[in-house]
């Protein structure tokens, strides 16, 4: 019995149209996921930047103040796992426009709890605003499942980057938008959530309508089909991919713990020294802007010197912050200005590296699922400073606080250093 034969040419057109057809899909992707994310990230700093004053106002407790931070962190790890599965279910696009979709109903909430001056509705609302963090985050993800693995980096700070522009913008309308909202009659700190809210709602509209083909669906589609071995080659049965996911997860796990809890006390360390939201504002752009808008370079350096060096810079880099944190004087705006824009890009040189690690080492058929635990103890470990820091700083003081994080970050680099000697 004769089969019929493959004709080497006809398959090798076909192999050639599914990468290209990969390669222009991954242009649309990145360019929606962009859009998106310059709207989701005016929402996540906007909240960053007075979630804490609003907190120590409604409390009136300092002890307290990182409470806000915690819990919206906290809700982000329901999230990640809840965007997670319905990612890997049915695909990137509706996992995170559900997950923008619930940051605007928490922001709406944050308004709602302080208006009617009512803490429990408060922490509800805070935890809910949280998956919009959440989904921020899972979007690099989107840009990296039809991305080579030689590119990875590069497409992940993709996604990063487009959050400097709102990120940058949303605390700096921190003080316009309390003015709207005590023209409404709400309690002006509250105003910066009425921008999240809006924020998030466009970013979750975007994603819906203009998200196709959805990334990851393609990416398993093209996988199936064998066409998409340039872009996204088979991981072997037998290959070691635990070591990956773990140092991964830690390298970002302890980035996220130390970013967070510095970050979170800085504008109440600025209010003690009496300075306003307007100066607390653009001292948080600046960190969300070292947090992001480094993408670019930190994607180029990951995929030319590799995920580990860059990975261990992380904890260098974060260890300056801190003890810059520490030592800079409490009416110094542009020393503490320069320490949080330390802190952020810390952040995003263990983010990237992270990310590339986990891409890497997880195969395309349970990716999303993992990628989401990853991303629950990140947020877990985000909770954990935004809870402990406003303890530690009623206890003791911003400067021990901000020296102990940055000491905290060096922990990664027993982990890089032992892998990088296996390999």
């Amino acid at each position: 019995m004769t089969g019929a034969r493959r004709d080497p040419v006809t398959t090798a057109t076909a192999a050639d149209d599914g990468i290209s057809a990969s390669r222009a899909a991954q242009r649309r992707i990145l360019t929606v996921l962009v859009v998106s994310q310059v709207l989701s990230g005016a929402g996540l700093a906007a909240g960053i930047t007075v979630g804490a004053l609003l907190a120590q106002d409604m409390l009136d407790s300092t002890g307290l103040a990182g409470l806000p931070s915690a819990l919206f962190t906290a809700g982000s790890a329901l999230a990640a796992v809840a965007v997670g599965r319905i990612s890997q279910a049915r695909g990137r696009r509706p996992g995170l426009a559900v997950g923008y979709l619930a940051g605007a109903v928490g922001a709406a909430a944050v308004i709602a709890a302080a208006v009617a001056d009512n803490a429990p509705l408060l922490f509800v609302a805070l935890f809910v605003y949280g998956a919009g963090t959440a989904t921020n985050l899972q979007a690099r993800y989107a840009g990296a499942d039809l991305a080579a693995p030689a590119h990875r980096g590069r497409a992940v700070s993709t996604v990063l980057v487009a959050t400097t522009l709102g990120g940058v913008i949303g605390p700096n309308l921190a003080a316009p938008t309390g003015d709207l909202a005590a023209a409404l009659g709400i309690p002006r700190l509250a105003g910066p959530f009425l921008l999240a809210g809006a924020a998030y709602a466009l970013a979750a509209l975007v994603l819906a309508v203009w998200l196709r083909p959805d990334p990851l669906l393609l990416a398993r589609t093209l996988d199936r089909q064998g066409t998409a071995t340039p872009e996204q080659p088979p991981t072997q049965p037998g290959s070691r991919r635990a070591p990956g996911v773990v140092l991964g997860a830690l390298i970002m796990i302890f980035t996220q713990l130390v970013m967070v809890a510095i970050m979170t006390m800085t504008p109440v360390h600025m209010r003690h020294h009496g300075h306003g939201t307007a100066a607390a504002g653009l001292v948080i752009a600046i960190h969300v802007g070292a947090m992001y808008l480094p993408s670019p370079l930190t994607g180029w350096l990951v995929d030319r010197f590799g995920r580990l060096p860059i990975a261990a810079a992380s904890g260098v880099t974060l260890l300056a912050a801190g003890v810059l944190a520490a030592t800079a004087p409490g009416d110094s705006v542009a020393l503490l200005a320069l320490a949080l824009a330390l802190l952020g890009l810390g952040w995003n040189l263990g983010l990237v590296s992270g990310t590339a690690i986990i891409t890497d080492a997880v195969p395309l058929a349970n990716r999303a699922r993992t990628q989401g635990l990853v991303d629950v103890s990140i947020a877990v470990a985000g909770a954990t400073g935004g809870l402990a820091s406003g303890a530690v700083v009623a206890a003791a003081s911003y400067p021990v606080l901000a020296l102990a994080g940055g000491v905290l970050s060096l922990a990664v680099l027993p982990a890089v250093a032992a892998t990088a000697h296996r390999r």
